[in-house]
């Protein structure tokens, strides 16, 4: 990289790391004024609020609002520039408008790298422990929720249900398990009664009735209780809105596999998560890429007419992305390419203003 290179490259780091830690500043402040009374009935110390909840929703709001981070910060230095004429010298000495954007790529694709590794491991810890603490101190229960039936298939075979299952207590009512090999059921288990041993990290079964069938022999055994391994823990049987949030991308690939085994309707809503997971660390390098072609035009009005485009093409990128969200959760439209959509859309426009833009 050359000087100018290097120039551009620290403007935009450092423009961002200030935009970044103003924001979060901002919101932070705004989070905190609306639950104070919450805080406050909590009973809990300042640090203990600050290790508690504030480590994960400061990651979570940064995991957030960090394309638009991006795209603020180049728009806002690169106009800067602008409006001192520092581009129209760069041209005049011959220097293509191309190999000005190279440190704006370099920077949109070492930012898109970050995004894509904390959405992958690090983010999911904090929202962990950010509705950890939201369920207990400020919002109703949503991790203690009780199902009054759950029924999904095991593995290729076998199916099980369980009646009246509570997350809190990770217990549950009458359960059953069937393997249907042949169309015939070769094996049957029904149990009054099951709770996760937490020491031995298995299930424990009360009242159990279990059947072997082999042709026409059939073994019927009793167990008045019964320690068994199933393919599923507690936490795969947990429902809530922040399930996915949760997990690490190697954790939700292995819930999205035994969700399609199980035949769940939050099947979607996981691969969706999973699908942007990568596809908005891309909308960074994207976003980074037109908010440098549009700033680095000296114009009238300056930084203001600038952000103003700028917050515009923002407002489009997220309605688009909400739009093709919805058709995919809610209709036939494949999750990667609900996900893919705003990116392959915004990244024609991108190759139409870098056409249009003076060279």
């Amino acid at each position: 990289m050359k000087k100018i290179d290097w120039y551009i490259f620290k403007k935009f780091l450092s423009t961002f790391v200030f935009s970044l830690v103003l924001l979060t500043v901002i919101s932070t402040v705004i989070d905190m004024s609306e639950k104070t009374d919450d805080f406050v009935k909590s009973g809990l110390s300042s640090r203990e609020i600050l290790l508690q909840y504030y480590a994960g929703f400061v990651p979570f709001i940064v995991s957030m609002l960090f394309p638009l981070f991006v795209f603020i910060s180049v728009i806002f230095f690169t106009s800067k520039m602008a409006n001192r004429s520092e581009f129209i010298a760069i041209l005049a000495s011959g220097v293509s408008l191309s190999r000005i954007l190279r440190p704006y790529l370099a920077g949109g694709i070492l930012l898109g790298l970050l995004l894509w590794y904390g959405n992958r491991y690090i983010i999911p810890k904090a929202n962990e422990k950010r509705t950890q603490f939201e369920a207990k101190y400020i919002k109703s229960p949503i991790l203690q929720v009780v199902s009054r039936s759950i029924y999904m298939r095991v593995d290729s075979f076998s199916y099980c249900g369980i009646r009246y299952y509570d997350t809190t207590s990770r217990a549950g009512g009458s359960f059953f398990l069937e393997t249907v090999r042949e169309h015939k059921v070769t094996y049957n288990l029904r149990a009054d009664n099951m709770a996760w041993d937490t020491a031995k990290k298995v299930w424990r079964l009360s009242g159990v009735l279990e059947r072997t069938i082999t042709g026409l022999k059939e073994n019927v055994t009793f167990y008045p209780e019964l320690y068994k391994k199933f393919p599923f823990t507690p936490k795969d049987l947990q429902r809530d809105e922040y399930m996915q949030s949760r997990l690490t991308t190697p954790e939700l690939t292995r819930m999205i596999e035994m969700e399609k085994l199980r035949g769940s309707e939050t099947v979607k809503e996981l691969t969706m998560e999973n699908a942007h997971r990568n596809a908005t660390p891309v909308a960074v390098v994207i976003l980074t890429m037109i908010g440098a072609i549009i700033a680095c035009r000296k114009i009238r009005g300056g930084s203001g007419v600038h952000l103003a485009f700028g917050i515009i093409i923002c407002a489009v990128f997220i309605l688009t992305d909400r739009f093709s969200t919805i058709f995919s959760t809610k209709g036939d439209l494949n999750p990667y390419i609900a996900a893919w959509i705003p990116n392959v859309l915004f990244g024609f426009l991108t190759i139409y203003l870098y056409k249009k833009a003076p060279k």
